[in-house]
Protein backbone atom coordinates (compact mmCIF):
# COMPACT_ATOMS: atom_id res chain seq x y z
CA UNK A 1 0.00 0.00 0.00
CA UNK A 2 1.77 3.20 -1.08
CA UNK A 3 1.87 5.79 1.42
CA UNK A 4 -0.08 9.27 1.10
CA UNK A 5 1.47 12.14 -0.20
CA UNK A 6 0.69 14.59 2.14
CA UNK A 7 -2.00 14.23 5.18
CA UNK A 8 -3.37 17.11 7.67
CA UNK A 9 -3.59 16.80 11.79
CA UNK A 10 -5.38 19.39 14.35
CA UNK A 11 -2.47 18.95 16.73
CA UNK A 12 -4.38 21.87 19.23
CA UNK A 13 -7.66 19.29 19.26
CA UNK A 14 -5.40 16.32 20.23
CA UNK A 15 -3.83 18.53 22.93
CA UNK A 16 -7.13 19.45 24.27
CA UNK A 17 -8.76 16.01 24.46
CA UNK A 18 -5.03 14.79 26.10
CA UNK A 19 -5.35 17.24 28.99
CA UNK A 20 -9.58 16.80 29.60
CA UNK A 21 -7.95 13.06 30.49
CA UNK A 22 -5.40 14.34 32.87
CA UNK A 23 -2.31 14.67 29.98
CA UNK A 24 -1.21 11.60 28.05
CA UNK A 25 1.03 11.15 24.53
CA UNK A 26 -1.00 11.02 21.27
CA UNK A 27 1.44 10.21 17.77
CA UNK A 28 -0.67 12.26 15.11
CA UNK A 29 1.94 11.15 12.43
CA UNK A 30 3.94 8.60 11.81
CA UNK A 31 6.64 7.79 8.71
CA UNK A 32 9.89 6.01 8.14
CA UNK A 33 11.83 9.04 9.30
CA UNK A 34 9.68 11.40 11.48
CA UNK A 35 7.59 10.67 13.94
CA UNK A 36 5.38 13.83 15.45
CA UNK A 37 3.34 13.68 18.60
CA UNK A 38 1.57 15.10 21.31
CA UNK A 39 2.49 15.00 24.90
CA UNK A 40 0.24 16.93 27.88
CA UNK A 41 1.15 16.90 31.43
CA UNK A 42 -0.64 18.48 34.14
CA UNK A 43 0.05 19.29 37.50
CA UNK A 44 0.40 17.08 39.74
CA UNK A 45 1.18 14.25 37.69
CA UNK A 46 5.34 13.72 36.51
CA UNK A 47 6.75 13.24 33.63
CA UNK A 48 7.82 9.79 33.46
CA UNK A 49 9.41 9.34 30.10
CA UNK A 50 12.64 7.59 29.52
CA UNK A 51 15.37 8.44 27.17
CA UNK A 52 14.43 8.29 23.61
CA UNK A 53 16.40 6.07 21.08
CA UNK A 54 15.97 9.19 18.32
CA UNK A 55 16.44 12.68 18.58
CA UNK A 56 13.80 14.89 19.12
CA UNK A 57 12.48 18.73 19.54
CA UNK A 58 9.89 19.99 21.48
CA UNK A 59 7.82 22.74 20.86
CA UNK A 60 5.56 23.73 23.53
CA UNK A 61 2.22 24.81 22.47
CA UNK A 62 0.58 26.04 25.31
CA UNK A 63 1.97 26.37 28.85
CA UNK A 64 4.99 26.67 30.38
CA UNK A 65 7.75 24.63 32.25
CA UNK A 66 11.02 23.61 32.72
CA UNK A 67 13.00 21.16 30.66
CA UNK A 68 15.89 19.24 32.89
CA UNK A 69 18.26 17.59 30.10
CA UNK A 70 21.34 15.58 32.19
CA UNK A 71 21.44 18.77 34.81
CA UNK A 72 20.46 21.75 32.79
CA UNK A 73 17.20 23.42 33.54
CA UNK A 74 16.26 24.71 30.36
CA UNK A 75 13.01 27.06 30.95
CA UNK A 76 10.30 26.82 28.09
CA UNK A 77 7.27 29.23 27.45
CA UNK A 78 4.66 29.05 23.95
CA UNK A 79 6.05 29.29 20.91
CA UNK A 80 9.78 27.85 23.04
CA UNK A 81 11.03 25.09 21.34
CA UNK A 82 14.29 22.54 22.34
CA UNK A 83 16.54 20.11 20.83
CA UNK A 84 16.91 16.82 22.76
CA UNK A 85 19.91 14.56 21.52
CA UNK A 86 19.42 10.33 21.41
CA UNK A 87 20.01 8.56 24.57
CA UNK A 88 20.21 11.64 26.83
CA UNK A 89 18.52 11.99 30.12
CA UNK A 90 15.57 14.37 30.69
CA UNK A 91 11.86 15.52 32.29
CA UNK A 92 9.33 18.14 32.03
CA UNK A 93 8.91 19.92 35.57
CA UNK A 94 7.54 22.86 37.26
CA UNK A 95 4.72 23.12 35.26
CA UNK A 96 1.09 23.26 36.16
CA UNK A 97 -0.26 22.52 32.60
CA UNK A 98 1.90 21.88 29.48
CA UNK A 99 1.34 21.23 25.97
CA UNK A 100 4.28 20.25 23.56
CA UNK A 101 4.73 19.00 19.88
CA UNK A 102 7.58 16.32 19.63
CA UNK A 103 9.42 15.85 16.58
CA UNK A 104 11.14 12.65 16.20
CA UNK A 105 14.12 11.68 13.85
CA UNK A 106 13.82 8.69 13.30
CA UNK A 107 16.14 8.33 10.41
CA UNK A 108 19.05 7.37 13.07
CA UNK A 109 17.42 3.92 12.76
Amino acid sequence: MERPVSHSFDVRHVAQRLAAANGGYEVVHESPGVEVGVYVLVAPEPDRQQPHEWDEIYVVLEGSGVLDVEGEAIELTEGGAVFVRAGAEHRFSAYEHLAVLVLFDKSQT
